[in-house]
């Protein structure tokens, strides 16, 4: 009788340990129950949806367009705010862009099986349908600078230039000396540690690890003030008064977004980094790395020694600047400038 009890109770510990760890199924957009469609959207490869937001001049007076990419918990309209403060410069430079929600963000489909290449693809679909011509710009802030890592691997020659905006970085690039990222990893305060070592070794278990209440849980999904330095508390209030009449990231759930963010950043990646070639050796295009040196998110150090491997790269560290610093119009201003040489 004992031993009966005892396999009912191993089988009922086993079916709840498998049920935490499974994340409920996102609320699709347009779907019944979920939310509704509010924006334009294309129909990608697979059937997915890709929701976007044009910004600037017609396509059709446009003498560059951008792609660009929103970071952590954003949308496609949190990226555009920042062209807001200077039209002038979008009008002088006469720049069409589009940004748009990365897969499970607002309103476009999750991908179950979204990889820093399907990310790339979905960007060249995108350009292909709103017909940006064979090379257009992309830009990436946070999360989703590390998105245009993807883009200068997969579809390099789709590119008349990149931006990465305190590009996230993933502790686990091969590239990277062990004693430099460790030491950097190290400075992530205690329980962003957890998490990410967490999305890395074992990523069947970051759901369950974003949701649990026995062990702190991601710190940045909370808006710890540790994670700010203190411009970026300076600019917090900033940046979430222009969000705060805004559609939620997270409409259709925390897992294809917040949590699938973790997995595909810090997990196992196809290729390094540190091991591309220069998009540009004739000097046709260029490359750029805006990075704060006081950021603690995305450590300034690491970005350094990416920037020492890739000469190619055009680097710009900002004194005194944490990881929220494109949000001041004058860094935006310099940041949109920079790929137009001679514009200034």
């Amino acid at each position: 009788m004992i031993r009966e009890i005892t396999v009912v109770l191993c089988l009922g510990l086993a079916v709840w340990a498998y049920q935490a760890t499974q994340p409920p199924p996102p609320k699709l957009c347009g779907a019944p129950g979920g939310p509704p469609v509010t924006a334009p959207r294309i129909k990608l490869r697979d059937g997915r949806h890709l929701s976007y937001k044009e910004h600037g001049v017609p396509r059709e007076k446009a003498k560059a367009n951008i792609i660009l990419v929103h970071g952590f918990a954003s949308t496609k309209h949190d990226i555009m705010s920042m062209t807001d403060p200077i039209p002038h410069v979008v009008e002088e430079l006469q720049l069409y862009m589009v940004s748009f929600d990365r897969p499970g963000y607002g309103e476009s489909d999750p991908d179950l099986k979204r990889t820093p290449k399907s990310m790339a693809l979905d960007i060249e679909e995108l350009a292909d349908h709103l017909g940006l011509g064979s090379k257009f710009h992309v830009m990436g802030f946070s999360m989703g600078g590390q998105v245009v890592w993807g883009c200068l691997k997969y579809i390099p020659h789709r590119l008349a230039g990149a931006t990465l905006i305190a590009p996230v970085v993933n502790y686990w690039w091969p590239g990277f000396p062990a004693n430099l990222s460790t030491e950097a990893y190290y400075r992530q305060i205690p329980q962003e540690q957890w998490v990410l070592s967490v999305a890395h070794h074992t990523p069947w278990l970051t759901y369950w690890w974003n949701t649990q209440k026995l062990f702190p849980a991601s710190s940045v999904i909370a808006k710890k003030p540790e994670i700010f330095s203190s411009q970026d508390l300076e600019l917090a209030s900033l940046v979430a008064e222009k969000s705060k009449d805004r559609p939620q990231a997270t409409l259709q759930g925390e897992f294809e977004s917040l949590h699938r963010d973790y997995i595909v950043g810090f997990g196992r990646w196809e290729f390094d980094p540190m091991e591309l070639e220069n998009l540009f050796p004739n000097n046709e295009g260029s490359i750029h790395l805006w990075q704060g040196d006081e950021d603690v998110l995305v450590p300034a150090s690491l970005q350094r020694y990416i920037a020492q491997r890739l000469p190619w790269i055009n680097y710009h560290e900002l004194p005194g600047a944490g990881h929220l610093f494109p949000a001041i119009p004058q860094n935006f201003e310099q940041i949109l400038r920079a790929p137009f040489p001679g514009k200034e």
